[in-house]
């Protein structure tokens, strides 16, 4: 009887966990059969996965398209400056705060982790006004600097979290060798803590690559647009160009997948090692 039981709820549990899959990836598989149709297809009844608007169309139009391609380029460079300041000043604070013991130590913390508690809706006035007088606005500094204060705290948490998971005999090594702290840090730690590196380079990746509401106000000009705000574009009073959204939507997809995928084991290693001590 406990053995019928047993097997029943795993089959209810499979069952929803399949249907909790299909609802998952119901709306990945729409955006990717869509973005090979044209308009006039897409909500045609009864719905067809194949029809004869099937094609490469509205995939040919964003890559030879040089507006969408600025898009592109935007987002690569503001996420990919993100990222590499981010773990640059996030490792160094990071060690500081996982190495040494100083006045309000733990007041900086808690501000530090107080910052992500915030609704980024409430800091859009304050940013754009310190932008606007810094002389910022509708560059790729605007939106730098601004992600940076999303990315820095999360960083700095993590990467604290794995360097406590870490000997200070390390550093202890270098030392008695004749070496610095910055020498600990940049050639012996970093190098050991490529899983929490990985996890940390690709939530900032993804935190720059899909933001939009600092990307809509933080600039003004279409050369200076990003992805999301490339897609977003394309709805206009009148018109509706579902195609090219979903081709815009899934070509913006495809980077953030590529890294995960490659970088998976890293990133969950990563998530767990950075949590294990703060």
């Amino acid at each position: 009887m406990v053995r019928r039981q047993n097997k029943l709820s795993k089959v209810l549990l499979s069952i929803v966990m399949i249907l909790f899959a299909i609802y998952a990836a119901f709306p990945i598989v729409w955006m990717l059969i869509c973005s090979f149709k044209q308009n006039d297809y897409i909500f045609a009844w009864p719905p067809k996965i194949i029809d004869e608007s099937f094609s490469l169309k509205t995939y040919i139009r964003v890559l030879t398209d040089p507006v969408k391609l600025r898009f592109f380029l935007n987002s690569y460079i503001v996420s990919a400056a993100v990222v590499v300041l981010t773990l640059i000043i996030g490792i160094m604070a990071a060690y500081a705060f996982s190495r040494f013991d100083f006045p309000l130590k733990k007041a900086v913390n808690s501000v530090i982790v107080s910052v992500q508690a915030i609704p980024q809706i409430c800091l859009l006035i304050p940013y754009m006004g310190i932008i606007v007088a810094l002389q910022l606005f509708n560059t790729y500094w605007a939106l730098i600097l601004t992600y940076l204060v999303m990315t820095l705290p999360y960083c700095i948490l993590m990467m604290t979290g794995y360097f406590n998971t870490l000997s200070k005999e390390l550093d202890d090594s270098v030392r008695i060798d004749g070496g610095s702290r910055f020498r600990a840090l940049w050639g012996v730690l970093v190098p050991i803590s490529t899983p929490a590196l990985v996890s940390v380079g690709l939530y900032t990746f993804m935190t720059a690559w899909n933001e939009y509401l600092f990307a809509l106000v933080l600039t003004q000009t279409t050369n200076m647009r990003t992805i999301p705000i490339g897609i977003n574009l394309l709805i206009t009073e009148h018109n509706y160009d579902w195609s090219m959204m979903m081709s815009m939507s899934v070509l913006g997809s495809l980077p953030i997948l590529i890294l995960f995928l490659f970088f998976q084991k890293y990133f969950i290693s990563g998530m767990s090692s950075g949590a294990i001590k703060g």
